[in-house]
């Protein structure tokens, strides 16, 4: 879920990441300074704006997902939780490329006309561009993502400030499908930078303590390659597990 700083909100509101784990504890991810105890989720004081990014990505992805039977959410109707439901529903009946390519979709949407080629002129894959979108990124994807900072990486062989540690993501730890972390947001969101943008980004989630790193200007490796097409489902947390199966079973088809 990408390039938050690049979209475009609608009128209205402009004027406005192992098959036995547990929660830990993460003082750092909580807002409000106080940790969040074991086995329960951190907490987080939404305001208007986070609530409007939510409202926005949800209703793009609502013509995508499988129908509620309850009646239709309006405009800030949305919490973070209906977001993470959104997404589940959009996976219902898609295989993982199906489900990335909708990601894709709901992305080009939500940016104005000749955005790409005008991000490609703008911020050619240099070191000062991944800087700049390592920086941006920072306080732009808080509200999916949790608290995050920029740290310095190595990118062939260069040291560059393009790396952003997001501390403990939100999505994930909120979601707690392995699935919903590669098909909805690290693989789309490479993709979308990479081919797109033409800015190469890597996402490494943990899922031991679901913190996540990011790389800007590092180009990402192929799926097969990828530790996480190994990664089992977190059986303990996740509604959608198969307890007994290899990999997670959301990717393998």
């Amino acid at each position: 879920m990408v390039a938050l700083q690049y979209l475009r909100p609608p009128q209205n509101l402009l004027s406005h990441r192992c098959s036995q784990r547990r929660l830990i504890r993460c003082g750092i991810a909580e807002p409000s300074g106080e940790p969040a105890p074991l086995g329960k989720k951190t907490k987080y004081n939404d305001g208007f704006f986070e609530k409007a990014f939510m409202t926005l990505f949800a209703r793009k992805m609502e013509k995508f997902a499988a129908p509620l039977k309850a009646e239709q959410k309006g405009w800030f109707d949305y919490d973070y939780e209906s977001f993470v439901d959104v997404s589940r529903r959009v996976m219902q009946g898609r295989n993982r490329m199906q489900q990335q390519e909708v990601v894709r979709e709901v992305l080009l949407s939500m940016l104005p006309p000749g955005a790409p080629e005008q991000f490609k002129k703008l911020f050619p894959p240099t070191k000062w561009a991944a800087e700049f979108n390592a920086a941006l990124t920072v306080p732009f994807f808080q509200w999916l993502v949790g608290p995050s900072e920029v740290v310095e990486v190595e990118v062939n062989g260069v040291k560059q400030k393009s790396g952003v540690h997001i501390k403990k993501c939100r999505y994930l730890e909120n979601s707690g499908c392995v699935g919903m972390c590669v098909n909805m947001c690290k693989i789309p969101t490479q993709d979308f930078f990479t081919n797109e943008f033409g800015l190469p980004l890597t996402m490494t989630p943990n899922f031991e303590d679901m913190s996540c790193e990011m790389v800007y200007g590092q180009v990402p490796t192929s799926f097969q390659d990828d530790p996480v097409s190994k990664q089992p489902c977190l059986a303990d947390i996740c509604s959608l597990a198969t307890p007994n199966s290899g990999n997670c079973p959301k990717w393998q088809t």
